[in-house]
């Protein structure tokens, strides 16, 4: 499985933010927004992972995640240099994909709690597969219907009168038939390749699975300054409470063996004295003394 974290757009509902660097790069709390989703996708054991950004921001996020090797997992980049709609990330990304399954996160996405990604990780064989997560306002998003097994009966951009209470966050798991989808997709009205017709299409087929997010489970949405503000206290309150970080990487990769224990203290060691090193030498400190147990 590979995973592509679209990190492009205008930003305009951030402006004067963005401005000054990426939306994606503005701070969630204690970290950078694409942390999170990039720590998502490592801990459900994604290595492979392609970040889709505009030619000018392009080079800030390499500057800040590099080739990904420190963390024992591969970044590679790819430019948009158009916004034309989420679907278009797959046509950028086709040499990406190759014949491989793919997940799609959108880099201003910021989920936490719950096992229901890994889940579907494990249990996707082709199609397509969303996830459903129940809000009190799904006439803003795009809303999804389903029967009891899950299978989805329609999908609605926005609905006057949505259908049910259920929208579709930001991230999608799709086979490699989607590169061919995506290509034979018209444009929109607004001129762009919606990511709700590709999945309409996979519903047509009968091939699009719904995954219902359980209430442990937390979608936010960064992507305007009130959500963005909202997202960070959510993640102040939820460190603070637990003594945990969210949206951490190098803990990530260590949990899911992408690292040794000793390339994961070295890393520390080679950050500057700050909060983010305490917790992490922390962590460290915790596994050596679980290995003293074994």
């Amino acid at each position: 499985m590979k995973a592509i974290i679209l990190a492009g757009g205008s930003g305009s509902r951030l402006y004067p933010l963005t401005r000054v660097s990426s939306k994606q790069l503005q701070a969630v709390y204690d970290k950078p927004m694409i942390y999170y989703p990039l720590t998502v996708l490592m801990a459900a054991g994604i290595k492979d992972i392609c970040l889709i950004s505009t030619a000018e921001d392009l080079p800030r996020f390499q500057q800040l995640l590099g080739d990904g090797s420190p963390w024992g997992i591969a970044i590679n980049y790819r430019v948009q240099l158009r916004p034309e709609g989420i679907a278009q990330c797959f046509l950028i990304a086709e040499d990406f994909i190759g014949d491989d399954n793919v997940v799609l996160m959108l880099g201003d996405n910021i989920f936490s709690g719950g096992d229901n990604f890994p889940r579907a990780l494990e249990q996707f064989k082709s199609g397509a597969a969303i996830f459903a997560y129940h809000v009190k306002d799904p006439e803003r998003y795009g809303v999804v219907e389903f029967d009891r097994e899950g299978n989805a009966l329609s999908l609605q951009e926005k609905p006057e009168k949505p259908r049910s209470s259920y929208a579709v966050p930001g991230v999608y798991i799709y086979d490699s038939n989607v590169v061919e989808i995506a290509r034979d997709t018209r444009p929109s009205p607004r001129g762009e390749l919606e990511i709700t017709d590709v999945n309409l299409e996979y519903m047509r087929r009968g091939q699009l699975r719904v995954h219902r997010l359980s209430r442990g489970f937390a979608w936010l949405d960064a992507g305007t300054s009130s959500a963005l503000q909202e997202a960070s206290a959510y993640i102040e309150a939820i460190e603070r409470r637990q003594g945990i970080k969210i949206g951490c990487p190098e803990e990530a990769a260590l949990v899911r063996g992408f690292l040794t224990l000793d390339r994961f203290e070295a890393l520390v060691d080679q950050m500057p004295g700050c909060e983010y090193r305490s917790y992490l030498s922390g962590v460290a400190d915790e596994a050596r003394r679980f290995e003293g147990l074994k």
